[in-house]
């Protein structure tokens, strides 16, 4: 092996929630690893302004300040936290090699992945800079739903998780206006059929988002139009939620892992954080579409810490199982 090349017992890739816990387990447990933040440190938590969902914190904690609270916490049990991002993989041998900055080369013994998942926006320069300041523009209802409590909300989206999340809102919402952009739903007729039936819920359809208003701080409106008529009109709102689906950050990793039509990492055995190679395991929202939650995300995480301890104990017998990553 060249000199060039560095050998390490457990590599992360990605932080956020399911790479810090994943992290913490790995250190309690000796496996000494080695965490490449990506290039979003921290993950997409810290672009939220307030988390109030998380066990924990009883008077909630912003997203960067909890991101910031798990990297010391990883790092206590010394974990070896570095900039850069992977931007290279081969799984194709006994040797998983991964690249970082197109550069340098590590060979691993385990990999655990949390790159997560990236949610689509719409891409409107209003929509951009609402969403920088935490003022009002979202992509997580069930997230920040909480803060629009009483207050009138426009959603875009027509699939299964835009009816859903448009029905949760509707719990908590005075008035929830739901953009269709086509003049039918994707969702499913159930799904569709539930926010037709709640009576809060106002569904424009052929209707496209042309702004975000605000006030230079926070949402004060939408200004829609009308894709049949080119007619335009301000819709009042104090919250905009983006619900037009995920991308899972997974490309590297095509050539050698299950991925589903999506691109989200499919598990090689339901109940586990395996993949289809073996010593490479998959936590947070590069594998989970339905809750993309930070709690289930730190949940597995610590799976992905405990299987690849299981692994390296199988593969090596020098190497045992930690009781205290248990405690």
């Amino acid at each position: 092996m060249s000199d060039t090349i560095e050998k390490v017992k457990c590599l992360i890739i990605g932080s956020g929630p399911a790479g810090y816990t994943a992290a913490i387990y790995a250190a309690r447990a000796n496996m000494k690893p080695v965490l490449y933040q990506g290039t979003q440190p921290g993950g997409q938590l810290t672009t939220t302004n307030e988390v109030e969902n998380f066990p924990g914190y009883p008077e909630g904690i912003t997203g960067p300040a909890m991101m910031m609270e798990l990297q010391a916490q990883a790092q206590r049990f010394e974990t070896d936290v570095r900039d850069g991002w992977i931007t290279k993989v081969d799984f194709s041998g006994d040797v998983h090699k991964v690249w970082v900055n197109e550069e340098k080369e590590i060979h691993c013994d385990t990999v655990i992945i949390s790159t997560g998942a990236s949610a689509k926006y719409l891409g409107l320069d209003s929509e951009q800079k609402y969403l920088k300041l935490g003022g009002g523009v979202s992509a997580c209802a069930v997230c920040d739903g909480f803060f629009y409590k009483n207050q009138e909300v426009v959603i875009v989206g027509a699939g299964d998780s835009a009816c859903e999340e448009a029905h949760y809102l509707s719990k908590l919402c005075k008035k929830v206006t739901m953009l269709v952009r086509r003049d039918e739903f994707r969702a499913s007729k159930i799904m569709a059929a539930r926010v037709q039936n709640t009576e809060n819920i106002e569904i424009l359809f052929n209707t496209e988002t042309d702004e975000v208003l605000g006030d230079g701080q926070v949402v004060t409106g939408v200004r829609v139009v009308n894709n049949q008529t080119n007619e335009k009109h301000e819709i009042p709102a104090t919250g905009f939620f983006v619900a037009i689906g995920h991308k899972p950050n997974t490309d590297i990793f095509k050539d050698f892992l299950d991925l589903d039509e999506t691109g989200y990492i499919i598990n090689a055995k339901p109940g586990t954080s395996k993949t289809n190679v073996d010593g490479v395991f998959v936590s947070g929202d590069a594998a989970d579409h339905v809750y993309r939650q930070a709690i289930t995300a730190a949940g597995t995480g610590c799976m992905a810490a405990l299987d690849a301890e299981r692994y390296l104990a199988a593969k090596d017998a020098s190497f045992e199982v930690s009781t205290s990553t248990y405690n």
